[in-house]
């Protein structure tokens, strides 16, 4: 068991085609990088694993008491606004003696927005 007690979930869509997930898992590992002292670890919606629940379930048996999830959604669509807050209620049923909070999806961000225009910019 490790002394970390907090985690970041990166949460995707999922997608069948294995590259799918390369990004996702390129700022997963930024973040390991950076030091955070959280677990850094992706979950997916659909047609790649691990789910939200059992990335949860995983982290919760390593001691993580602190869970935040991070939706890398661009657009705030139907599983941004209407699955993951069923999915959040059920891990927090789940797991009630852990602390669970949801980050607005990444294409919410002034940050992220700013910085597409900046790469639609670019040269490369």
């Amino acid at each position: 068991m490790t002394n970390i007690t907090q985690a970041i979930i990166l949460f995707g869509h999922g997608s069948r085609d294995p590259l799918w997930h390369l990004p996702i898992q390129a700022v997963a590992e930024r973040l390991r990088h950076r030091g955070t002292g959280s677990t850094i670890t992706c979950a997916y919606l659909e047609l790649t694993e691990p789910s939200l629940p059992a990335c949860a379930a995983q982290l919760v048996n390593q001691g993580i008491t602190h869970i935040k999830v991070v939706p890398m959604f661009l657009g705030v669509g139907r599983h941004a606004r209407e699955d993951l807050p069923v999915i959040m209620a059920e891990l927090k049923q789940s797991h009630p003696n852990v602390s669970f909070t949801v980050q607005a999806a990444v294409g919410e961000n002034p940050a992220v927005l700013d910085l597409l225009a900046d790469v639609a910019l670019s040269e490369s």
